[in-house]
């Protein structure tokens, strides 16, 4: 019996067949290639391009001919995809996610696909080595993840960034892992691969760049076009999508999606690539890479999305308010006007820190960041009492968390030592004298100092204990009976 395509490539990717925190400052690569004439390439397509969103578009005269007139003749649908190799998305996908936003602010409807199948396979697409291996449960439980971080993303734009006036398309989050769990290999090769040719396949960049590699490229990897490819196939017949979204790095793909429509049903469908987000050295910033900023908070936090995007460099923040952001280009403009009047006050850096914060976590989550920017850099005993227990450990994310019994007549030395945040005997002692600990932001030096409620600790329970400049402890008294609050 002839085993499902999924189950198969999960067993091949075992196989190799040789025939692929340090968080950085954003850059993006040359400038889009993608030039739309006014007269042809009006509303939302010179929009996008003017923004910078969209890079080139496949094929090559589709800015001219076709794509504008399908985009104004009616409502389409546009699709991106998304392999679940991790538990999260992170910001360098975060484009093509405005991307699909863009269209559907625009009244069309948008497609998100989640790979549950085809990460199990890998995309070859920019990487060096061949991704490991993933089980069908660990996959489950990335797209499971990864479909919520989508939907709260979708959910924050309509509630905090779509024109109620306007129409909204309508967002569709699919796994095409559906059409791939039944469908047995033998029969998908029959009816698919007799329409890619082996020339054509390994004349794709991502393709070459691996067969030039010491260690090549698997089977698995090497047929991860034709999926994707079919994947824009089945979107087209059963929802009539005619527009794939994806980064510069996946062109061989769109290609491969648009040869194959074009041969098995003689529709036209177009590619639009968007430029993918690097580090200052030019590396791709991703997971891959190690260096990623993540959309789930359990991964980075409001407070750490924020303060990356606030530390982007000058030259930079017009063309990611631009990118990031839905802000009008003349609102873009004029706030720019204002940053170069009075540089040091920072107003762009930190409204295109605040716009993706809250697209990716609400306005619950930008409140969460600001109040942890506040309570770190302008040291605010107000804002340490008004933050919860959460926004505690993503703040100070290596401090020790521990919750341990008050009881009446505890000193700052009792403290210390309950978390172990001072050595035992003389030693710790004399650390309490000689003013190395702090408690909310505040410098006790009296080891017998018996702590004293709203002072050491807040009135949300906690206090945060600072040995010497960056070893933080945060306390949570478990009760505080007979301390007066």
């Amino acid at each position: 019996m002839a085993a499902s395509i999924a189950r198969t490539c999960a067993a091949v990717s075992q196989h190799r067949f040789t025939v692929f925190t340090n968080r950085s400052r954003l850059c993006f690569p040359q400038r889009s290639r993608l030039h739309c004439s006014a007269s042809v390439c009006t509303g939302l397509l010179l929009k996008l391009n003017k923004r910078g969103v969209i890079k080139d578009t496949f094929p090559e005269h589709a800015a001219y001919e076709g794509l504008p007139e399908l985009l104004q003749s009616d409502s389409q649908t546009v699709y991106c995809g998304f392999d679940p190799t991790a538990d999260s998305l992170h910001v360098g996908n975060l484009l093509a996610i405005i991307g699909l936003l863009h269209f559907r602010g625009a009244g069309h409807h948008v497609l998100a696909l989640l790979g549950g199948a085809t990460a199990q396979i890998g995309d070859p697409s920019g990487k060096t080595t061949e991704r490991d291996a993933l089980s069908a449960e660990t996959v489950t439980a990335h797209t499971r993840s990864i479909r919520e971080s989508l939907q709260r993303i979708f959910t924050n734009y309509e509630l905090h960034f779509h024109n109620s006036s306007k129409k909204l398309g309508t967002v569709t989050v699919l796994n095409n892992l559906k059409w791939y769990k039944d469908r047995d290999v033998v029969s998908f090769l029959s009816q698919a691969g007799r329409h890619f040719r082996m020339g054509t396949m390994l004349s794709r960049h991502s393709v070459q760049s691996r067969l030039r590699s010491a260690e090549g490229m698997s089977l698995t990897e090497f047929t991860y076009q034709v999926f994707q490819a079919y994947d824009f196939y089945h979107l087209n017949q059963i929802y009539g999508c005619k527009i794939q979204l994806g980064g510069t790095d996946q062109l061989g793909n769109l290609m491969s999606g648009h040869d194959y429509i074009h041969k098995v049903s003689g529709q036209e469908v177009y590619g639009l690539t968007i430029p993918l987000v690097t580090s200052s050295v030019g590396d791709k910033l991703g997971k891959t890479a190690g260096n990623a900023v993540w959309l789930n908070r359990d991964r980075t936090s409001p407070f750490e999305l924020y303060q990356f995007f606030v530390r982007q460099p000058d030259l930079t923040i017009e063309k990611y308010l631009k990118l990031f952001t839905f802000l009008p280009l003349a609102e873009i403009e004029s706030l720019m006007e204002q940053q170069r009047e009075d540089p040091a006050k920072r107003l762009a850096h930190k409204r295109l820190a605040a716009e993706v914060t809250k697209l990716v976590h609400g306005k619950e989550g930008l409140e969460s960041a600001k109040r942890c920017t506040f309570a770190l850099y302008n040291n605010s005993v107000q804002a340490l009492e008004e933050m919860t227990d959460e926004e505690l450990q993503e703040l100070f994310r290596e401090a020790p968390f521990h919750e341990t019994l008050f009881e009446p007549g505890t000193t700052v030395i009792d403290a210390c030592r309950k978390v172990n945040a001072i050595p035992d005997g003389p030693k710790g002692y004399r650390m309490v004298l000689e003013g190395a600990v702090h408690i909310n932001h505040s410098r006790v030096d009296n080891p017998e100092q018996v702590l004293v409620p709203k002072l050491h600790i807040l009135s949300n329970g906690l206090s945060l204990l600072r040995v010497g400049k960056r070893n933080f402890y945060i306390i949570k008294w478990l009760s505080l009976e007979g301390t007066g609050q």
